[in-house]
């Protein structure tokens, strides 16, 4: 099991490497296309929750607001390789990682045509 955790660590490292740096950068200004804005903010990561008004196709509809970003952490101890206080016999010194596991952020559309 302790194997699984260094493949763990290594993914997770990757993970947050990689993740975008934040809302300030992925929120789009309001009133734009819905796709565009829908499409930038999957992009960067999220899970786009739409509320809306109105019953026309969401290419016609525009984006009134974009709110309440989520984000879900893990966050998973990861041995370091080196000895630990109980000198030779195999204790390892031990880090912490966290992990965002998911993101979410509701968009609101007026479909009112």
């Amino acid at each position: 099991m302790r194997k699984g955790w260094g493949l763990l660590a290594t993914i997770a490292l990757t993970g947050v490497a990689l993740a975008p740096a934040g809302v300030a950068t992925a929120q789009p200004a309001s009133g734009g296309n819905a796709y565009q804005t829908i499409g930038q903010l999957e992009s960067v990561g999220y899970n786009v929750v739409i509320d809306r008004v109105g019953n026309a196709p969401i290419g016609e509809c525009f984006v009134t607001n974009v709110r309440n970003p989520q984000e879900v952490t893990q966050t998973f101890p990861v041995r370091n390789g080196g000895k630990g206080d109980r000198g030779d016999k195999g204790g390892y010194d031990r880090d912490y990682v966290t992990v965002v596991v998911s993101r979410s952020i509701t968009v609101s559309l007026n479909c009112d045509v």
